[in-house]
């Protein structure tokens, strides 16, 4: 877990955390995740969604990220959707920080909490832990985004070469957002991110009585799935959701929101790279490489219990 340097301790759990109950449904994407967290809602009202969506977290990101519309938000509250806007940065630190705040107070109600979603990296941080690298400050994120505009992405490169080898031979010199973030660290702490990086982690979850399961479809179906749900997003309205993104002044397509699944490729349409056909079929693509990569780190998680999406309208017991 990684906490800012104001407030050491303020994202791990405490000992008055041992035995608590949460509850984590996993899968790849059109898997059927978001209905059975709700149907479980249905059976045990005293269930609190928490999305693990690195996606849901943006504003006006409704169509392509499958987001739950208002009447279903407001019938089966969410925590962790809308928070910030797409221009902003945010890291899977403060997305732990974020997630434990949510799961303490779920506690305090009374209630348990349920992480539903697909983003493993956030998964593997909760269930995993993360290496304690300091939050950096403002003015550094400023200073080397300055120097980036004016003295080009390759000279960073060259500078990170310089002073932490052995994080840049694991970097592509292109990765704008690793190589700017390893400076910045550089910058505030004087020690190599590399470095910050072999420190033993703390799993988040660790103290609670954890409950995992996760959806793991046959192939075939997923596919079906995926297509009919992409088919879906372009007759809503995907591409036009993009038009209305490109309009605000301060969002480029290198920022991460824009990197996201099918918003990628309608940026690249847009721009003229791509026809139409290109971007759907681009699209169709990456979301089956993504539910692909999804499945493997799944695997590696947590030795969930496997529900077949095919199975989701019978009732599944939780043993809270």
């Amino acid at each position: 877990m990684i906490a800012s340097s104001d407030q050491p301790h303020a994202g791990l759990a405490t000992d008055a955390a041992a035995g608590l109950p949460v509850v984590l449904l996993m899968g790849p994407t059109a898997s059927g995740k978001t209905a059975l967290a709700c149907r479980w809602v249905d059976h045990y009202p005293q269930l609190e969604i928490v999305s693990v969506d690195s996606a849901l977290i943006y504003r006006g990101m409704n169509i392509g990220t499958a987001k739950p519309s208002a009447a279903e938000l407001q019938q089966y509250p969410h925590h962790l959707i809308d928070l910030v806007e797409p221009e902003a940065t945010y890291s899977v630190a403060r997305f732990v920080e974020d997630t434990l705040a949510a799961v303490r107070a779920i506690h305090a109600r009374g209630h348990v909490p349920l992480l539903v979603g697909g983003t493993m990296l956030y998964f593997r941080a909760l269930l995993a832990g993360m290496s304690p690298v300091p939050e950096t400050t403002p003015e550094t994120r400023l200073f080397i985004g300055n120097w980036l505009q004016q003295a080009g992405l390759p000279r960073l490169y060259e500078a990170l070469q310089q002073r932490d080898p052995v994080l840049a031979t694991r970097l592509l010199p292109t990765d704008r957002q690793r190589i700017t973030r390893a400076l910045e660290v550089l910058t505030d702490t004087g020690i190599p991110l590399s470095q910050w990086q072999q420190t033993v982690p703390i799993a988040p979850l660790a103290p609670y009585r954890m409950l995992g399961y996760a959806l793991q479809p046959e192939r075939g179906w997923l596919h079906q799935r995926i297509e009919q749900r992409l088919n879906s997003m372009w007759q809503q309205g995907l591409l036009s959701e993009v038009e209305g993104l490109r309009q605000r002044p301060g969002l480029t397509g290198d920022h991460p929101a824009m990197r996201a699944v099918g918003y990628r490729q309608c940026w690249q349409y847009l721009d003229g790279a791509l026809d139409l056909q290109a971007m759907q079929q681009q699209a169709l693509f990456a979301t089956r490489q993504l539910a692909k990569r999804q499945h493997t780190w799944m695997r590696s998680l947590l030795p969930a219990h496997a529900i077949s999406p095919l199975l989701t309208n019978e009732f599944t017991y939780l043993p809270l």
